[in-house]
């Protein structure tokens, strides 16, 4: 039901100009990456994401997670498991050291894989250090992503401001600028560019909803 649904929204949102339907030669060349989604905006990612393009995504281990893994691969999106916000502490007990290591052997497959990029609940809309410690061990580049309906729902009260996408309006998926970790890279220099993520998922973000005219 849950995946006829993000048909429906998405066939009635038709996509506005600029908005990525196939992956051009523009792209092509930073094949295969690291799409990078912030929670609570990554519901209609499957719906959106070009056809024809191999996708493996990281979903959490967490029993709530459990639908969104049956609806990714209800689009034809592999998954694997774990939670990859930070690569010490906690998330050690949830497999994300290992999803890492699955991601990374996914894309030297040469498919494209998919992280959402902040920590659940902690700070929204902040990059935790997982995407890029993934970037740094593949050698392939982050791809800030967003997706946009001009007509939405926000869970307010939700940590990271769930957005549910309304059918009957205009849509959007929007890639910002690759970003590569050097395979050398340094605490201080992944920590910079954690921060460079960040903003650069921002604006992303930002840029998308202005597409669809909605000024946040």
């Amino acid at each position: 039901m849950l995946t006829g649904a993000l048909r429906f929204v998405r066939l009635t949102n038709p996509a506005v100009k600029g908005s990525v339907s196939k992956i051009t030669p523009e792209w092509a060349e930073h094949e295969p990456g690291i799409l990078a989604l912030w929670h609570g905006q990554h519901i209609l990612a499957p719906a959106f994401y070009p056809s024809g393009r191999k996708l493996v995504a990281m979903v959490s281990k967490s029993a709530d997670a459990e639908l969104n893994a049956k609806v990714l691969e209800s689009f034809g999106v592999a998954t694997v498991r774990g939670s990859g916000g930070r690569t010490t502490g906690n998330n050690a007990d949830k497999g994300g050291a290992r999803a890492l290591l699955q991601l990374k052997k996914a894309l030297d497959a040469g498919s494209n894989v998919c992280m959402i990029a902040d920590i659940p609940h902690g700070t929204p809309r902040e990059a935790g250090d997982g995407i890029i410690l993934l970037a740094r061990i593949s050698g392939r580049p982050i791809i800030p992503a967003a997706i946009a309906t001009s007509r939405r729902k926000v869970l307010e009260r939700s940590w990271d401001k769930t957005t549910i996408n309304l059918p009957f309006g205009r849509g959007v998926l929007h890639f910002g600028k690759p970003i590569y970790v050097p395979a050398d890279a340094d605490a201080e220099t992944m920590e910079a560019l954690r921060v460079e993520v960040t903003r650069a998922m921002n604006e992303t973000f930002e840029t998308a909803y202005e597409m669809v005219g909605v000024k946040l």
